[in-house]
């Protein structure tokens, strides 16, 4: 894995910051949030006039081996039909992007099927899906190698072109178990806590869900040697697009970018980069909190304060890109 030089922003400058918001033409903290908003995008660009620039949002799209263990209400197959819904504009994504000026990035990291004649779609793809994880590693340590490298390559993209606030989603059938298995290991919570419906399965299907998952870690633990080790945790149970998402928010981090982050499965990924360099962190937005069971939880673990909590559990980056307009308020409150 590369190396992020990541670090905490410089608050010389903090109490400028503060002393400016204060004496706006409010009086002091009135406008709660947006001033602790406005406060951390300036101290991530370092400036008491800050500026949100070419806003970007990275869509990876990937498959996954656990699918086939029945543990998703719908099938893989609508993986890539969903992306290429999202090349005519018809996803909730595209709406979003459209309605906040958000230059939208399509990419096929893992996808279990041939997108590559779909030219807005980068063809960036790994292998067709990641291996079953109740049985193997979901990824080699070369795959895991180059999806982090896939997501920094995206970043480097997206600033190229004056980005510095970039939003991360994702498209991947069955996706919400290698989140709930990061947040149990991650949170060091039971795993039982952390499993919920996903797209929607019944209390059976919740109930096979956590089987399948807790026969997983099971064997991972009797047969990885170094089980404990966040990487290795990491590459075993994720996904391609959820690795993809974490390259992107390191070197997002690595540059100053302010990231905006999603819901439950973007959660998760936000939890194991933090894991991975605490110090990311402080360049990250929390949008959303969404009903996904556990979704809270794992926030509180980050100590992460969700811009808005509205009920959304689409995923694709929706809930963070509906919170866009508040990061804007507190950039044009500060200026």
């Amino acid at each position: 894995m590369r190396k992020y030089n990541i670090n905490i922003p410089d608050e010389a400058i903090k109490k400028d910051i503060i002393d400016k918001i204060d004496n706006l033409n409010k009086p002091k903290g009135s406008l709660g949030r947006l001033e602790s908003l406005a406060l951390q995008i300036c101290l991530v660009q370092q400036t008491l006039t800050p500026k949100l620039s070419a806003p970007s949002h990275l869509l990876f799209g990937a498959d996954h081996g656990i699918e086939r263990e029945g543990v998703s209400v719908s099938p893989r197959d609508i993986t890539w039909q969903q992306m290429i819904n999202f090349t005519k504009g018809g996803g909730g994504v595209n709406m979003f992007c459209r309605q906040h000026g958000f230059k939208l990035r399509i990419t096929d990291v893992g996808v279990d099927y041939d997108l590559t004649s779909y030219q807005e779609i980068l063809d960036r793809k790994i292998a067709n899906g990641t291996a079953d994880f109740l049985y193997e590693a979901a990824m080699t340590v070369e795959q895991y190698d180059r999806a982090m490298e896939i997501g920094a390559e995206l970043v480097d993209q997206c600033h190229a072109d004056g980005t510095n606030i970039i939003c991360i989603g994702e498209m991947g059938i069955a996706n919400t178990s290698p989140s709930s298995v990061w947040m149990s290991f991650f949170g060091n919570i039971p795993l039982v806590e952390c499993v919920g419906a996903g797209a929607g399965l019944n209390a059976p299907g919740i109930r096979h869900k956590y089987e399948v998952l807790d026969k997983a870690i099971a064997n991972y633990r009797n047969t990885v040697a170094d089980a404990d080790d966040t990487e290795t945790i990491i590459r075993y149970f994720g996904g391609f697009e959820m690795v993809a998402a974490i390259g992107a928010m390191l070197h997002a981090a690595e540059l100053h970018m302010l990231v905006l982050i999603d819901g439950f499965i973007m959660s998760a990924c936000a939890l194991a980069a933090s894991r991975l360099y605490p110090a990311v962190k402080e360049y990250m937005i929390f949008g959303h909190q969404g009903d996904e069971s556990g979704h809270k939880r794992m926030l509180e673990l980050m100590s992460a304060q969700p811009l808005l909590n509205l009920g959304l559990r689409l995923g694709e980056g929706t809930g963070a890109l509906c919170a866009y307009p508040i990061v804007e308020s507190a950039v044009r409150m500060v200026n």
